[in-house]
């Protein structure tokens, strides 16, 4: 756990099931994501690159810098930019994360 001024991540391995799929295609589907809690921002997984169909994803020149999480770097698929993003490098307070995929949606399967 790291916290701030207030601001507190924490990293949590996950038992959940969850998927990422666009356009009718799974692109990403675990049982065992890592699950990031941040304040201000909506619970997010982050799943194995094992899980991830990174072969249908390409790389993008976007990257973006988190003052608590490091910088990211993003993969797109035709017609959606930016879909998932990873921390090549993160902080050592969210070490767990490193090349971890992160998608915008994601949803939770009952099993």
């Amino acid at each position: 756990m790291t916290a701030t001024r207030g601001h507190r991540i924490t990293v949590e391995q996950g038992t959940e099931h969850v998927r990422a799929v666009h356009d009718g295609q799974v692109l990403a589907e675990s049982r065992r994501p890592l699950v990031l809690r941040e304040t201000g921002c909506p619970v997010r997984y982050y799943l194995p690159p094992e899980d991830v169909r990174t072969d249908l994803l390409s790389r993008s020149d976007t990257s973006t810098h988190c003052p608590f999480k490091g910088d990211a770097s993003y993969w797109s698929r035709p017609g959606a930019d930016d879909l998932v993003w990873a921390y090549p490098d993160p902080k050592p307070e969210v070490a767990a994360i490193k090349d971890h995929f992160c998608f915008y949606a994601t949803e939770t399967v009952a099993d």
